[in-house]
C-alpha cells in the first residue's frame, strides 16, 4: 500500500489530468441513459413475423441498431430518456425487410453488354455495382444475396456496405464455379477474348471442381454458386440442359458443405435439377422444368427453391420487343420464359419451401418488387409472399437468429408501407420507408 502511494505521489499534473479524463470516459461509455442511441416507431399496423397477422397500433424500440422491444400502443417519448428519436408511422404497415435470394449488381441486361465489357474499368463495375446496391436497398430489399459478380469487386461492396463506408443492403456473396463451355464460363467472345476473360474457377472433372471451390472459398465467398445446367443467356447453341457431371457436381457440394458453405444451383431442365438435388445443393434457382422427382427431392432434403419469375418475364418481353438478342438467346428466352410461372406454382403448392429471388440484373435494380406481383398473379397468397421474403430468405442464409423478423434482438431492419401488402401486394412497389441496421434511408 505504502508503494502505491509513493507512486501517486509521483504523478505529476499532465498524468493526473490523464488519469481525470479517463475515467470520466469510463463513467460516461457506463451510463446506459447517455450511451444509448434509442428510436422509437409508432407503428399502425406491424406486422413481427410474416406468416402470422399483423398487430394494431404497436411501439417498436430500437437501441444500436437492433429491436428492444416491442409495446402494444403508442408509447410516448418521455417514457425513454431526452435522446429518443420518435418516428411516426401510424398510418402505415410496418414489416421486416425483404431479402433478395438472388441478385447480380454489377449490371443490368440491356444492348449496352458487350460494349460495357471491353470499356468499363474495374473501378467503373465497383462504382456502378454501388449505385445499383443503393438502389436496392431504398426499394426495400434491406438483404441481398448477389449470385455472379467479379470477386474482388463483389466481395469489396460487400465489405465496404458492412463497415459503413457506403450504403446497401447486406450482401451475401457467392464465388461462382462452373464447367468448361457451361453457364458461367464467357461466351460470344471472339477466341483471344475468351482467354483473357476465363474466371480461375472454371474446373473440369471432380478433383479439378474441388479445388475451384476451395479456391473461391479462399478469396471471400459466403457461398457458392453453380451452374448445373445451360442458361437462357449464354450466348451459345448448348442449350438448357445438364452440363455439370454427377461428380463434379457431387464433390463441389461436398466440398463447400465441409468448409461451411451452402450451394446454390441455377438450373433449369429437369435432369440438371434432381442431379443438383441429388448432390445435396441447398437451393434451386428458377427450377424451370422441375418435376414430380424434384419435388420429392426438394423436399426430403429440405432444398429452397428460388423462382426468379421477373427474369423470366423480363426476357420473353425482351426476346419480342427489341432486336440485340442473338437468335440463340431469343429461343430459349420465349421458351423458358414462358414456362417458369406454371411449373412454380405447382412446387409451391406441393409444399415446397420457396425463397423469394428476382434475378436482378435481368431486370432492373430497385424493381425488385415486381417479383412479388408475378408470385401473387401465379397463384401465391400474399401472405406466402412476404413470409418467402423475410422468414425464409433468413433460414436460407442461415441467418434466423438476426433477420427475418421484427423479434426482441433482431437487426432493425424495417419497411413501411402507406397500405397493406397482404392486401394489396402492390403496395411493394412503392415503399415509404427503409432502416437497416437501426439506420434510416428513406422517409417519405
Amino acid at each position: 500500500m505504502k508503494n502505491n502511494n509513493n507512486r501517486a505521489a509521483k504523478l505529476t499534473p499532465l498524468s493526473r489530468t490523464s488519469l481525470l479524463l479517463a475515467g470520466l470516459t469510463t463513467l460516461a461509455l457506463a451510463t446506459p441513459a447517455m450511451a444509448a442511441n434509442i428510436t422509437v416507431i409508432h407503428a399502425g399496423e406491424l406486422l413481427v413475423t410474416p406468416g402470422n397477422k399483423p398487430l394494431k397500433q404497436q411501439t417498436l424500440v430500437i437501441e444500436n441498431g437492433t429491436i428492444k422491444d416491442v409495446k402494444p400502443g403508442y408509447l410516448a417519448a418521455k417514457t425513454f430518456s431526452d435522446n429518443v428519436q420518435v418516428i411516426d408511422l401510424k398510418e402505415h404497415f410496418v414489416m421486416p425487410g425483404l431479402m433478395d435470394m438472388h441478385v447480380h449488381l454489377q449490371g443490368e441486361l440491356s444492348p449496352k453488354n458487350d460494349s460495357e465489357k471491353l470499356r468499363m474499368s474495374d473501378a467503373e463495375v465497383a462504382i456502378r455495382s454501388a449505385y445499383f446496391a443503393k438502389k436496392t436497398l431504398i426499394a426495400g430489399f434491406t438483404t441481398v444475396r448477389d449470385l455472379g459478380a467479379k470477386p474482388e469487386q463483389i466481395y469489396a461492396l460487400r465489405d465496404g456496405i458492412e463497415r459503413g463506408w457506403v450504403d446497401g443492403p447486406r450482401i451475401i456473396a457467392s464465388g461462382g464455379v462452373s464447367v468448361t463451355g457451361g453457364h458461367g464460363d464467357v461466351d460470344g467472345m471472339s477466341p483471344d477474348l475468351l482467354e483473357k476473360y476465363t474466371s480461375k474457377t472454371i474446373c473440369d472433372g471432380p478433383y479439378d471442381c474441388r479445388s475451384a471451390t476451395r479456391r473461391a472459398i479462399k478469396f471471400g465467398a459466403d457461398v457458392i454458386k453453380i451452374t448445373s445446367t445451360g442458361g437462357v443467356l449464354s450466348d451459345t447453341n448448348t442449350g438448357t440442359g445438364q452440363q455439370m457431371a454427377d461428380d463434379e457436381l457431387k464433390e463441389i457440394v461436398d466440398t463447400a458443405h465441409g468448409l461451411g458453405r451452402k450451394v446454390a444451383s441455377h438450373a433449369h431442365a429437369t435432369q440438371g435439377i434432381n442431379a443438383a438435388l441429388r448432390a445435396g445443393v441447398d437451393s434451386i434457382e428458377h427450377g424451370s422444368y422441375a418435376d414430380k422427382e424434384s419435388i420429392k427431392l426438394l423436399k426430403k432434403n429440405g432444398a429452397y427453391l428460388v423462382p426468379t419469375l421477373l427474369a423470366g418475364d423480363t426476357v420473353v418481353g425482351m426476346a419480342k420487343t427489341s432486336d440485340f438478342m442473338s437468335e440463340d438467346i431469343k429461343a430459349k428466352a420465349e421458351r423458358v420464359g414462358a414456362d417458369m410461372t406454371a411449373n412454380f406454382i405447382a412446387v409451391h403448392q406441393a409444399g415446397v419451401k420457396i425463397a423469394y429471388g428476382t434475378d436482378s440484373g435481368v431486370s432492373q435494380h430497385g424493381t425488385n418488387a415486381r417479383e412479388a406481383v408475378l408470385m401473387h398473379q401465379a397463384g401465391m397468397s400474399s401472405s406466402d409472399i412476404l413470409k418467402s421474403a423475410t422468414v425464409n430468405g433468413a433460414d436460407l442464409i442461415d441467418m434466423s437468429d438476426e433477420l427475418g423478423t421484427l423479434e426482441v434482438g433482431k437487426f432493425a431492419d424495417i419497411i413501411a408501407t402507406d397500405t397493406s401488402p397482404l392486401e394489396d401486394i402492390e403496395a411493394l412497389l412503392d415503399v415509404d420507408f427503409v432502416m437497416k441496421g437501426g439506420k434510416v434511408y428513406k422517409n417519405k
